[in-house]
């Protein structure tokens, strides 16, 4: 974690500033709902009982909750994307809220490496509506292979 900021000292609420540097990848694959990219972070656990294919997809509908939640970002947007383009993927620096934190004590099967021990619910900053849905935000893995720089945000 960049910037000293200790997970164990993250709670529920907190807002934290996230980046993580625009990095190169391909894409893979186009549908009408989806882009899919390479991830250009982590390998895959060979011997995790699932089986992620080492991408990520990207919702092409620009009003999806998907694409408004995450922090996550392509260059060029999903919608212009195209199969096995070039394209950017990362963080541009963003204020998310903390909406739930998983702590485990030993590091969790989830298709890729580095296993996390940590997983943080977070939601855009500017969408406290989402405080209480469920299905609302994204999640960050820690450890992670992603370098993401994420520190507590001047409240």
């Amino acid at each position: 974690m960049a910037d000293g900021l200790g997970l164990e000292s993250l709670q529920v609420g907190d807002l934290v500033k996230l980046s993580l540097a625009m990095t190169p990848t391909r894409v893979t694959r186009v549908d009408q709902s989806y882009a899919y990219v390479e991830w250009p972070w982590g390998e895959i656990d060979p011997e995790s009982r699932f089986r992620w294919d080492g991408g990520r997809a990207f919702a092409r509908n620009p009003d999806s909750q998907d694409w408004v939640d995450s922090p996550y970002r392509t260059d060029p947007e999903p919608w212009h994307l195209t199969e096995n383009a070039m394209c950017m993927v990362g963080i541009p620096e963003t204020i998310a809220q903390v909406v739930d934190i998983h702590r485990c004590e030993q590091p969790q099967d989830v298709g890729w490496l580095p296993r996390p021990r940590v997983m943080l619910g977070i939601i855009p900053a500017d969408r406290p509506e989402y405080m209480d849905d469920e299905d609302a935000g994204d999640t960050l893995y820690f450890p992670s292979a992603e370098p993401i720089a994420i520190k507590r945000a001047a409240e």
